[in-house]
């Protein structure tokens, strides 16, 4: 396998942990946002889109994070990152898009670039934009994960609902997000980050981290 991904993207994240729950092996290939490599012609001549993450298995490219994860958890069955029923799938698909859904298209990259470049957004406003979207779209989580309260964000092992919440934290901690009214959010952060899938593929111990 191989996985084009940029250190600081957390959509590139999610899929870096999934791997690395189910212990496969792949190659770390970088694509780096800030300079603008997703533009480039080679990489636009196997990914469309010009987005990371992008998956490579054998002949088969595959994007959009959340889709990898499924993926992975079809073919890679081991350990499962989907509950085997399907209220609890319905439920961790539903915090997962809480996030990568509601949350993270408000506040990625090319959103907070056109802010301040096409829309001349200052540089204040648009840390406010972003810590106003992350914080409140937090509390929607906050509310999912108090109703049923458990070690990680559905049950007792990490699902993809961990894989995309950990990455968002990640985030809200670069931009100084306030991250005290969200107590159950830090809980199961907190629960991630005792574990190696979690801890070893954080941004700064990519290979591309600078």
């Amino acid at each position: 396998m191989e996985l084009y991904n940029y250190f600081r993207s957390s959509a590139s994240y999610r899929v870096r942990i999934a791997l690395a729950l189910k212990r496969l092996d792949y190659d770390y290939k970088s694509v780096h946002l800030q300079k603008n490599e997703q533009l480039s012609e080679s990489f636009s001549a196997v990914q469309a889109s010009r987005l990371v993450p992008l998956l490579h298995d054998g002949d088969v490219g595959l994007s959009q994070s959340m889709a990898i994860i499924e993926y992975l958890d079809e073919t890679h069955p081991e350990p499962p990152l989907l509950p085997r029923d399907a209220l609890g799938r319905a439920r961790v698909r539903a915090l997962s898009q809480d996030i990568a859904c509601e949350i993270h298209p408000l506040n990625n990259l090319r959103v907070l670039r056109y802010l301040v470049r096409d829309m001349k957004v200052s540089e204040e406003d648009k840390d406010r934009w972003y810590r106003h979207w992350v914080e409140t779209g937090l509390q929607v989580v906050e509310r999912r994960l108090q109703a049923a309260p458990s070690t990680y964000c559905h049950g007792d092992t990490p699902t993809m609902a961990d894989c995309v919440l950990v990455p968002q934290i990640f985030n809200a901690q670069r931009f100084n997000c306030r991250l005290d009214h969200v107590p159950q959010v830090m809980r199961v952060f907190d629960a991630c980050m005792k574990l190696d899938a979690f801890e070893q593929t954080r941004p700064e111990k990519c290979p591309d981290a600078a």
